[in-house]
Parts: C-alpha cells; structure tokens; sequence
C-alpha cells in the first residue's frame, strides 16, 4: 500500500511539473503593444529591442496613441541616446538618413501629444537655420539632450496653471529660445 502512495504521490508531481513547465514556456512568448492603451515601458522596450511592429496590416506606420497622462512617463526616456533600428514615423515621412536615437523619438511623440498632430516629417529635430531635412543640420547628442532638459522643464512648469500674471512666453513652447526646431 505505501509503494502504491508513493508511485501515484510522484506520478502527481511528475503532472504538476509538466503543466508549470507548459505554463511557463507559453507565457514567454511575444508581448503585444495595446496602440489604444499603450504601456510606455513596453514601447520603449521593443522599440529598443527593434520587436516593434510599426505598420499596420496595410503597410501605413503607426505608433501608440498615446495622451498627455503619458507624458511625464515618455519623459523618462528623453535622455536616453540609444540608437533604435526604426520608429513608426509620421505618415509623411521619408528616410532623411542619420541614426535615430531614442531620445529624440521619444521628444516627436511629446511634441505630438503637445500640439495634437504629427510634430514633423520625422523624429529628428534641425537646427532652425536648416534649409531642408538633410543630416548636416540634425542635432547632435549633446543638443538632444539640451532639449530633453527644456522638455523637462516645459512639462514641469505645466503643473501650475498659467494665470493672467504669467509672463512667460515661453510657457507653452518648450523649444523656444533654442536653436532647434521640427522640421
């Protein structure tokens, strides 16, 4: 009788390891980006990752729709200069060339957000002087970061409301006063 519990005691743990492991090797697969109620780490993460599908089923980019909640969170990510192997670019968009770093992505997606339309042609920003979408007038990484900290600061100051004593004219623009631009 007690070869008999032992056998169907292990025959028992031997069912139960078998579905854990099902279980666990099931749940390992691909993690799906929800654009309607998108989830910025996992954005970030597959964009990182270059696992981020950035067309839909009729080959149009597409990017999460994401909302001025989101912002502080995408912010996070602002200084960040990883180079990414693609972003879903504005519908508009043509390859300008240049690496794109994530960062500076991640800064087209605020201004998005900010202004309620594609910020520009692309997710690089240009010297104000640029006379068209060519790599000589991309920023450079130090001034990518320049422009995270003003975007910082912008949506910083957006937590206290603009009063009829606001002098600030740079209040809503978080570029202003700097020698970027969108293109």
């Amino acid at each position: 009788m007690k070869k008999t519990f032992t056998y169907k005691l292990l025959r028992y743990g031997q069912v139960l390891l078998f579905v854990f492991l099902t279980l666990t090797i099931s749940s390992c697969g691909k993690e799906i980006l929800d654009f309607n109620n998108p989830d910025v780490d996992l954005f970030v993460k597959q964009l990182k990752s270059g696992k981020y599908v950035s067309q839909d089923s009729e080959g149009k980019d597409i990017y999460p729709q994401f909302t001025n909640d989101d912002i502080g969170d995408l912010l996070e990510y602002a200084e960040d200069l990883t180079v990414i192997p693609s972003f879903p670019l504005a519908p508009v968009s043509y390859s300008a060339g240049g690496k794109l770093r994530l960062g500076e992505c991640i800064l087209w997606l605020v201004e998005t957000i900010r202004l309620g339309h594609n910020a520009s042609m692309g997710c690089k920003m240009v010297h104000i002087d640029a006379e068209n979408y060519e790599g000589i007038y991309f920023l450079s990484d130090e001034e990518v970061l320049d422009a995270a900290a003003r975007y910082r600061r912008w949506w910083e100051g957006k937590k206290y409301p603009r009063t009829v004593w606001t002098i600030d004219p740079c209040y809503d623009e978080p570029l202003c006063g700097s020698n970027y631009m969108w293109w």
